[in-house]
């Protein structure tokens, strides 16, 4: 006979259930981790989301699968491998080691990958799993403003209330009021960003890690961290967070092929972390979205498996990038920071007359170029715009020399001495700048 729910959360709040053989098994055996969970996986049919007959994986080679859900795919007249369209609603174990390699040799932490490591669909996927598991309608969730817009969209699609708090770049950290954010802290569920950040590109000092996760852990709040760009750092790795103390309780790392290897097309991403917590996404995603594509789970695996190395040049190149579009950026008088990490430039245009989403919406009409209007970042992001330069090197210029148009329209004729400067050489129609790096 099924409990009621409002036993199940009285068992819950008086640590009862934590003597429950139905519950050890919802956590893994984590019991303390029942307070983090959410409505959703404590109402969760737990059986039969763990029974294979409901959530099968792949039989292996040597069997004959009789309960395919689908005719196997045909290419050229040839059948696909035994197996390989019916991953592990988890993910399959090539992507999961290749996840727990990543993190030994990115920041030397040991990863379970049979039980610490979920596939999703994206590192959209990991954050739904993550709101789904742990956040009820009216918990707090702690967002710095600027952050993606995901984190916001997600948490009220689940009647979340935000605590937002506000951020700026200093040299390309990321900085915030410590006494603001430990006060939005105060009864929150779940601590949200990203480092590097987007859009503005900053990083978090290791100062500023280990103050996040003591005010974390003071308060008793999990940590969603997000490490999608991570592979954009300029100025080198620096710690992780993950491997602070105290972080194999609460912190939950998530990351994506799209942005660090760029296979936005594979949407593959995954979260790891204490498996207690990873048990309860890994409900929610089963619930909603589980089996990521095997095809797209094999192209993750082996671009995680690439030498470091061979990142090298690439990274080189974005720098000079950055460079480039800064320095075109402030010759137009606009005061962008210099972003750590990342391939995003946050850039004020409130001083044009115009607020992000007009700025945004008449450069995109009348020059073609398309940037990210601010507002869609945070309540601070009103008048700025983001601005990629992860574009191949002849359209980012071309879009920069329109931009320049843009922004010149909007200011009014201007003497030729200061549309052409010593700065300036002309190459054709277009000013291009004498330290172009790209």
């Amino acid at each position: 006979m099924a409990r009621p729910f409002w036993l199940t959360k009285l068992l819950v709040r008086t640590r009862i259930a934590g003597l429950l053989p139905s519950v050890r098994r919802l956590t893994d055996g984590g019991t303390a981790a029942l307070r983090y969970y959410s409505d959703r996986v404590l109402a969760a049919p737990v059986e039969e989301l763990l029974d294979p007959a409901y959530l099968p994986g792949p039989p292996g080679p040597e069997v004959i699968d009789l309960n395919r859900p689908a005719p196997p795919d045909q290419e050229a007249g040839r059948p696909t491998p035994a197996g390989r369209g019916v991953p592990s609603p988890w993910g399959t174990p090539a992507l999961r080691n290749a996840v727990a390699d990543l993190y030994v040799r990115r920041e030397g932490r040991a990863v379970d990958p049979d039980r610490e490591v979920l596939v999703t669909h994206g590192a959209t996927g990991a954050f739904a799993a993550a709101l789904d598991a742990f956040v009820n309608p009216g918990d707090r969730l702690v967002l710095f403003d600027p952050c993606s817009p995901l984190f916001a969209l997600g948490a009220r699609s689940r009647r979340a209330r935000l605590r937002w708090v506000p951020t700026w770049a200093e040299d390309g950290r990321l900085r915030y009021p410590q006494k603001l954010f430990e006060r939005a802290m105060r009864g929150a569920k779940l601590l949200a960003l990203a480092d590097p950040a987007n859009p503005s590109g900053a990083c978090l000092s290791p100062e500023d890690l280990d103050h996040l996760l003591w005010i974390a852990a003071g308060y008793d709040v999990l940590v969603y961290l997000d490490e999608s760009f991570a592979r954009y750092r300029y100025d080198g790795r620096g710690r992780a967070l993950a491997t602070l103390p105290g972080a194999e309780k609460r912190v939950l790392t998530a990351g994506s092929v799209s942005q660090g290897w760029g296979l936005r097309a594979a949407r593959v991403g995954w979260l790891a972390g204490p498996r207690h917590l990873v048990r309860a996404c890994g409900l929610t995603a089963g619930l909603s979205a589980p089996y990521v594509p095997a095809a797209c789970q094999d192209a993750a695996a082996r671009a995680l498996a690439r030498p470091d190395d061979e990142f090298g040049p690439t990274l080189d190149g974005f720098r000079h990038r950055r460079g480039y579009v800064v320095d075109r950026l402030r010759g137009l008088g606009l005061e962008p920071g210099v972003p750590a990490g990342g391939y995003f430039v946050w850039v004020p245009v409130g001083g044009l007359g115009l607020d992000g989403r007009a700025f945004a919406d008449r450069l995109l009409k009348e020059q073609g170029v398309l940037v990210g209007p601010g507002c869609a970042f945070g309540p601070s992001g009103a008048d700025h715009v983001r601005l990629s330069f992860a574009a191949d090197d002849g359209r980012l210029r071309e879009g920069l020399a329109r931009l320049a148009r843009f922004v010149d329209g909007l200011r009014g004729p201007r003497p030729v001495a200061e549309v052409r400067s010593e700065a300036t050489e002309v190459v054709g129609d277009e000013p291009k700048p004498v330290f172009s790096r790209v």
